[in-house]
């Protein structure tokens, strides 16, 4: 099962996810979550705290990629496991953008201000699903 929860600054859209992507409501779930977000420059896909991806999850973050692209907003992935880069890698020819904290910083206009890194994603909660 997957959390997850959305929250915006400016225009810039932080998609948390949380648990697990392997399943198909999963992996619906994150794919709605993202494609409401078309009203924004960048969505950042947060996926420092994702326990697993597999085949479906992998295919829709392909498929996100490519999406994000066609309607002109930067996807970037935030901190995603080594076994999850590596999958991506495996499965996909596309190229993802991996993004550190510095940079995030720097897409939320906090860089140069001491900011630990949990009000990155603890600020305004938009909507949450479980």
């Amino acid at each position: 099962m997957a959390n997850i929860q959305i929250e915006k600054i400016a225009d810039v859209a932080v998609v948390h996810c949380e648990g697990r992507i392997v399943h198909s409501d999963a992996a619906f779930r994150l794919r709605d979550a993202v494609t409401r977000q078309s009203d924004v420059r960048v969505i950042i896909l947060d996926l420092s705290d994702l326990k697993a991806l597999e085949g479906g999850g992998l295919g829709m973050l392909v498929f996100l990629h490519r999406w994000s692209r066609d309607h002109g907003i930067h996807l970037k992935l935030f901190d995603p496991p080594i076994r999850v880069q590596r999958k991506l890698k495996y499965v996909s020819s596309e190229e993802f953008e991996i993004v550190g904290t510095d940079e995030v910083l720097s897409l939320m206009g906090w860089e140069g201000r001491p900011k630990p890194v949990d009000a990155v994603f603890g600020t305004v909660v938009v909507e949450k699903s479980v």
